[in-house]
């Protein structure tokens, strides 16, 4: 029987991840990407295309290694905790070049169009044309992978800022910009404090002569090193914390990050203090923002009310002059080459647990790293595609449709109620319960209880330590025979980069004994899966 062919459009993280797990099933995958290389948004260049993602050149990941990590390629031990673009790429082309990935890539290629065949209700085919040194090409593939991400198209509200037009200096989205250097002695406000937003405002106060940053309802700021110098996704996403955050009220969950953010630095007085509480919206990651506020480098300021030639005036009446503009007011998605049709896509955007149209009548369309998870993107989306290239070969069965979209109305619901009116949010997802939930899908979940019995080192990692892609890679489908040693060397590869300077000690410091260590968390352990199954 022939393999059946997939077309995997982007060569992004999501792509590259969507290309191995096809290759793991026995499928033939083809990648489309657009550009002439690998890596998507993570992939530096010095001038922004359009239709294609764009970074600037001191862009840092928010998540730590050892959670971005694919489930069963760890990075370099050696390899900072929180990845420089350059060392992400430089991951990338290892692990393209460890998997020999870069042969199912065909780069300059162009898809224009996917559409479903005349017998797709019988075969699931679809036709696709990709463009390619100017020639237009057709194919036909029995399951297409959409990687394309969610940072090509900036979302630029210009009709939400009156007199901006008028305005006589520069004004660009934060899409456009790279470094620093040509805005040496300007006066220049950032719009927006999400990630991107705060970086630029931190960025651009070491050269500008003045930064404003304007934000409509305010943040919370978190930074990316936690308690004890530790990464701040190692220590709050664990299965422990995920329990508790299930048993715990949300005011109490509220209640305790907000103080613990404004014990770092009073967000009321340094005039960030949030509208909404911190569960409500995402976070915005900045270890240097509250530097720089009380240096004054950078003043944080409300909404524009307008913009005039020279000035912008602000809600509160004040007024400041300025020579550069900075939209950094986030993006949007779409996908041009799929065929308006409500079961390929309807007008919401309905997707069976963010990776299935449910409407399709047989499910060979998957959307792979569409989504907002509160964590990494590269262990979702490989995680997605696990479970979409089973199937489409029938491995794995869908809900009925009815199920699927009770499952979607019932996501939607939770959102409303728990999040803001935002797009951001409509596709945010919790990133251990998000994951479980897939691996739930696949058999991949691990087994608590089984591991407690059988290997109680292991499960003491696994539930009371940082929930690591290498979890899902311990059991059923895709089991890697190295996860085990990765989860129990995970510490060592977030410690090993830190440890530059050897100390000598005479005296080792205090620490409390394994065995009572291992006592307690055993017993907490057991009082954990009591409540579990209560």
């Amino acid at each position: 029987m022939p393999r059946k062919r997939i077309a995997v459009i982007g060569a992004g993280v999501s792509g590259l991840g969507a290309i191995k797990t096809c290759l793991e099933e026995g499928l033939e995958p083809t990648c489309f990407e657009g550009s002439d290389d690998i890596g998507g948004v993570w992939r530096y260049e010095e001038k922004a295309e359009s239709g294609r993602p764009s970074i600037y050149e001191s862009a840092t990941s928010n998540t730590s290694k050892e959670m971005t990590t694919y489930s069963d390629y760890p990075f370099p031990d050696h390899f900072p905790n929180y990845l420089h673009n350059s060392r992400i790429m430089e991951y990338l082309r290892m692990y393209v070049q460890h998997f020999h990935l870069l042969k199912h890539i065909r780069f300059l290629s162009k898809v224009c169009s996917v559409r479903k065949r005349s017998d797709f209700s019988c075969t699931g085919q679809w036709d696709v044309i990709v463009e390619a040194a100017g020639k237009q090409e057709s194919y036909v593939f029995d399951g297409i992978m959409v990687c394309t991400g969610l940072y090509t198209d900036p979302f630029l509200p210009l009709q939400n800022f009156p007199g901006i037009k008028r305005f006589k200096g520069q004004y660009i989205h934060s899409w456009e910009y790279k470094s620093p250097e040509r805005f040496r002695g300007k006066k220049i406000i950032v719009v927006g404090i999400g990630n991107s937003g705060a970086d630029l405002a931190v960025e651009l106060s070491h050269v500008a002569s003045q930064v404003f940053l304007s934000t409509r309802r305010g943040a919370w700021i978190w930074n990316r090193v936690w308690d004890y110098g530790m990464p701040v996704d190692t220590i709050l996403f664990t299965r422990f914390k995920a329990v508790l955050n299930k048993c715990c009220p949300t005011f109490l969950i509220n209640r305790w990050a907000e103080n613990k953010l404004n014990a770092r630095f009073n967000h009321d007085v340094y005039g960030l203090l949030p509208q909404h509480r911190f569960l409500s919206h995402q976070a915005t990651f900045s270890d240097d923002l509250p530097n720089h506020i009380i240096s004054g480098r950078v003043l944080i300021k409300p909404n524009v009310r307008e913009f005039t030639e020279t000035s912008a005036i602000f809600e509160d009446g004040t007024e400041e002059d300025l020579d550069v503009v900075i939209f950094a007011t986030g993006y949007t998605f779409s996908f041009p080459f799929l065929e308006n049709n409500p079961t390929v896509l309807d007008s919401q955007r309905s997707m069976f647990k963010f990776v299935f149209p449910p409407q399709l009548e047989k499910p060979t369309l998957a959307f792979i790293g569409i989504l907002q998870p509160v964590g990494a993107t590269i262990p979702t989306s490989e995680l997605q595609s696990r479970w979409a290239v089973r199937v489409f070969k029938g491995l794995n069965k869908l809900p009925s449709v009815r199920g699927m979209m009770d499952d979607i109305r019932k996501k939607r619901k939770k959102i409303e109620k728990e999040f803001l009116t935002n797009p951001r949010d409509t596709l945010r997802v919790q990133y251990v319960d998000y994951m479980d939930e897939v691996a739930s899908e696949i058999g991949v979940k691990p087994n608590l209880l089984s591991l407690f019995l059988g290997d109680p080192k292991l499960a003491m990692e696994i539930f009371f330590g940082p929930c690591t892609p290498y979890q899902y890679r311990l059991r059923g489908p895709g089991k890697w025979a190295g996860a085990r040693r990765a989860i129990l060397t995970q510490r060592e590869r977030i410690i090993k980069p830190l440890r530059t300077r050897t100390l000598t000690r005479d005296q080792p410091p205090f620490s409390v004994p394994f065995w009572l260590r291992s006592a307690c968390a055993a017993l907490l352990f057991v009082l954990v899966l009591v409540i579990i199954k209560g």
